[in-house]
């Protein structure tokens, strides 16, 4: 027997008085229970009962060491209480950390819904577009977006992350009509500071890829800003989805070339939920993750067809 089962059959067998009835109890031969408060009593160095052919009567040392044992008994079933009730409803506090932009424009909009289907969680929100450890932080979840590198953290995607191509109409008013990935030479670009390089790739319909150097004034760090700047008439973007949809349902972007795939690098990019690996998903990271899912969409709403204007499209994308 392991130590906590030595302890709950000393608590028993003094409780019960006997040996053998803490054996029916426990349905464990009278061997068994013998044999652990033997073990016990080797641990502690002193006997914890005074045996007679049929009485069984604590010593002064069994005596002090039944209030402490029940105690801790007593703890451990609380704690697996409490335990058993963390993980039938939602609650706590969530350490959650998503990207700056993507927390702004996506992450908060979608916290008063949850705050109101999930009041016993409380939430510590960290925007930051530094990959932070999940595991060393003790951060329950993490919105990631593009491609993962290999890690021992579980993974769920939420949403496609793909880019577009766009501009504002005032610019492109200045300009001959973007027809073909070769016109894009023609405008100003955004240059994003954390792309790996200054160009962009474009693949059309047919699967033929283009390669366009990008040529601009204007090199920016933040996908919002990015975003300002093409709204302003500065340059060409190319931006998420998830930033632009917006403006380009409004009618303030227009979405250059849309049978076609633009890109930085090649391969699919995703935005996904991470967090550490373990036997059971605590509920509150559960909740948090099948709500934004929902929240998101499929496909998610800036890509979708508005359901209010049936005829005004979301993003299309090949």
């Amino acid at each position: 027997m392991d130590e906590l089962a030595r302890l709950r059959c000393f608590v028993r067998a003094a409780e019960l008085g006997s040996f053998s009835a803490a054996a029916r109890e426990a349905r464990v031969p009278p061997s068994s229970v013998s044999r652990a408060i033997a073990a016990l009593e080797g641990e502690l160095g002193a006997a914890v009962f005074n045996r007679s052919t049929r009485t069984l009567h604590l010593t002064e040392v069994g005596l002090a060491f039944l209030d402490r044992a029940r105690r801790v008994l007593a703890e451990l079933e609380e704690a697996r209480a409490v335990a058993a009730d963390l993980n039938a409803r939602p609650q706590g506090l969530l350490r959650l950390n998503a990207p700056a932009s993507f927390g702004r424009l996506h992450v908060m909009p979608f916290l008063p819904g949850f705050a109101a289907a999930w009041p016993d969680i409380r939430l510590d929100l960290t925007l930051s577009d530094a990959v932070v450890d999940v595991i060393a932080s003790g951060t329950d979840l993490a919105i990631r977006i593009g491609a993962l590198e290999e890690s021992r953290l579980i993974a769920r995607k939420l949403a496609p992350h793909r880019r577009i191509l766009c501009a504002a109409p005032a610019l492109l008013a200045r300009s001959h009509p973007v027809t073909a990935p070769a016109d894009l030479a023609r405008l100003p670009h955004l240059l994003f500071a954390l792309q790996p390089y200054d160009r962009w790739i474009v693949i059309g319909p047919a699967g033929r890829q283009h390669l366009i150097p990008l040529a601009g004034r204007f090199r920016l760090n933040d996908s919002e800003a990015v975003l300002s700047a093409a709204l302003a008439g500065l340059g060409v973007a190319l931006l998420p989805g998830w930033v632009a949809g917006a403006a380009v349902r409004a009618g303030t972007l227009v979405h250059l070339l849309p049978d076609h795939q633009a890109m930085f690098t090649p391969g699919e990019r995703f935005i996904w939920a991470v967090y550490p690996p373990k036997r059971v998903v605590p509920p509150k990271v559960r909740a948090f993750i099948d709500g934004f899912a929902a929240h998101l969409g499929k496909p998610p709403y800036w890509e979708a067809t508005d359901p209010a204007h049936p005829a005004w499209p979301g993003l299309f994308f090949p």
